[in-house]
């Protein structure tokens, strides 16, 4: 697949999460968050202390998502970002994207070998979808 096919393949999803979200407004893990907001998909943040974020309940962590959750976006340092893959993969999690700074070539190998869909090449997903301040 093409980058921009992998791309429509993760966006596709019913439901998307948010690894590393932030209370934060001006970290990317919130504008990313925000950034789903905007454009009306279900979206959950995960982030282990935080109990809710822009007004959505948050997940501990990817094993404690729900089920309709089926991609995520990473926004963490690439050593999580590789605890992270790992949670996914066991979890059933079809579409991964790192955003960039995340990616680490553990990660985006065991992600490849799980038959995962992986955005990994610098792509972000605030501009791919648009986001904009308020």
């Amino acid at each position: 697949m093409t980058i921009s096919e992998r791309i429509d393949t993760f966006l596709s999803a019913d439901a998307f999460a948010v690894v590393g979200a932030s209370t934060k407004q001006e970290k990317y893990g919130n504008k990313v968050l925000r950034c789903y907001q905007q454009n009306q998909h279900t979206v959950v943040p995960v982030n282990p202390t935080e109990k809710e974020i822009e007004g959505l309940a948050c997940a501990a962590s990817v094993s404690d998502l729900p089920d309709h959750v089926s991609s995520i976006s990473i926004i963490t340092p690439p050593q999580v970002t590789e605890k992270v893959v790992e949670q996914a993969i066991s979890r059933g999690i079809r579409n991964v994207w790192m955003q960039p700074g995340a990616e680490s070539v553990q990660a985006v190998t065991a992600c490849k070998e799980a038959g995962i869909n992986i955005i990994a090449d610098g792509s972000c997903a605030l501009v791919v979808m648009g986001y904009h301040e308020h």
